[in-house]
């Protein structure tokens, strides 16, 4: 099993290597080189079970499928669902995929727990050590401290947009206490911390200094954890036809169900509309065949506060055939101008693909929350509710409709409480959060200083 960069210009290269490395040497994101096939999920397969069998599939003859087997029981045993990605009913054909049982309380943890695991495996067997990076728009650097704090051989660096992130969140990242965790609450958006990543890979020399690697959803690994719950969620609903609804920033949960409708994990076919707030980059790129820069503005869901969704460029790949020159060309263009068209066919391929987008604006996602509690009792993050909200404008009735729900509501206290008026506390497991001390150094959005305090805390 081998692995290609969209960009064209990497040798093909190992699982476990693409996962440690993070980003292509050449600027480009890993993809397999043939997409394997696996028989779809049994009703009342164990989730651990599904996962090392779809994880087996991706990594080849990487990683043993009996250690597998281990690594994924160890990454789900701390989850509070035995199912960890259970359905609840919200309305007629209408489901809640829950996401959030994990130890941040959000879906980052059903792939960033895997991933620790996998790189305490890769990196004992290997004898290496690695410096991590992460940018963040608010839930994957808690999962990610969640993950590798304390980490015997890598350490792990979170950029976060000072400010745009909820306080709980933020909490998450700052209150480890691990010496192997540094967190840099950096004054600019979540773009420019992104940004910034992608400059620290292209520098081969800062790269090489401090074994860089990557988890952010650029990260392969990241991806392929995610078709899981795509997988067992059909195996839930017997098989029968369904259109997703993700809520999306970076569409890294958005590209997981196409993959795994490309692998065979889905049956009946595959629809699924990528849920974007007032940041709707991602709808623009469906609706117009441009990719146009914009400033992310600040919106009730923070964590969607993205105007460079980093996978598209994975699905752009399939979408032009994987023509890297194309992606190249493509990015190039776009990296100087902020502003160019899709690759000739690749625009029409994407109404034939199965994925879509459309946005929410801020009022109807506050409404949402509201109408949501009303309805059902139940109180929903702001991410959540972008999905929810979108659902309800979507016709077509004759198909079971599951809505990522990608955080619990009390990450997002101050939020719900405009919302809905009433208070979301924090589960018992989480609530040792607000009595723990926070560490966080802030820093401007600027390239050399981040650069300088990783080589320092690398050492």
């Amino acid at each position: 099993m081998k692995y290609i960069s969209t960009r064209g210009d990497a040798p093909a290269t190992r699982f476990a290597e693409a996962c440690l490395a993070g980003l292509a040497p050449d600027g480009g994101l890993y993809v397999p080189e043939t997409w394997p096939q696996i028989a779809p999920v049994k009703p009342g397969e164990p989730y651990a079970e599904v996962a090392a069998r779809i994880l087996s599939a991706f990594a080849g003859d990487s990683i043993p499928a009996a250690d597998l087997k281990t690594i994924c029981a160890e990454a789900y045993a701390s989850f509070s669902h035995h199912s960890v990605a259970p359905l609840t009913q919200w309305g007629p054909d209408s489901w809640l995929m829950e996401l959030h049982h994990g130890p941040t309380l959000a879906f980052k943890d059903v792939a960033m727990q895997l991933i620790g695991k996998l790189y305490d495996y890769l990196l004992e067997k290997t004898g290496r050590t690695l410096t991590v990076v992460c940018a963040t728009s608010g839930d994957t650097g808690g999962a990610a401290a969640a993950a590798f704090a304390g980490a015997k051989r890598a350490k792990l660096v979170i950029l976060h947009p000072f400010g745009r992130v909820s306080p709980v969140q933020r909490l998450f990242m700052t209150t480890t206490g691990q010496g192997n965790v540094l967190n840099l609450a950096l004054d600019g958006d979540f773009d420019a911390a992104q940004a910034i990543v992608k400059q620290l890979f292209a520098d081969k020399s800062f790269s090489a200094d401090v074994s860089l690697s990557g988890v952010n959803s650029i990260n392969w690994a990241r991806v392929a954890a995610q078709c899981v719950y795509y997988a067992t969620s059909q195996a839930q609903l017997r098989g029968a036809p369904i259109r997703y609804v993700v809520p999306s920033g970076n569409m890294g949960d958005a590209l997981a169900g196409y993959v795994a409708a490309r692998c065979g994990l889905l049956t009946g076919g595959f629809e699924a509309v990528c849920a974007v707030n007032e940041n709707d980059a991602l709808a623009r790129l469906f609706n117009s065949g441009r990719m146009t820069r914009a400033a992310a503005v600040a919106t009730p869901s923070p964590a969607m506060d993205i105007s460079v969704p980093s996978n598209f460029e994975r699905f752009l790949f399939e979408m032009t055939g994987r023509d890297a020159a194309a992606i190249r060309a493509t990015y190039s263009a776009y990296a100087q101008s902020g502003d160019t068209a899709l690759p000739e066919g690749a625009a029409s391929r994407l109404s034939c693909s199965g994925l879509s987008a459309a946005s929410v604006n801020n009022a109807d996602t506050l409404g949402e929350m509201e109408r949501f509690r009303t309805e059902t009792g139940w109180l929903i993050c702001p991410h959540t509710a972008v999905g929810t909200a979108l659902a309800r404008r979507l016709k077509r009735k004759d198909v079971a409709t599951v809505v990522l729900a990608t955080a619990s509501a009390a990450k997002f206290p101050e939020t719900v409480q405009e919302a809905t008026g009433h208070d979301a506390p924090l589960p018992v497991r989480s609530a040792e959060l607000l009595k723990r001390g926070e560490v966080y150094e802030r820093l401007p959005a600027d390239l050399a200083a981040v650069r300088s305090r990783i080589l320092s805390f690398a050492g």
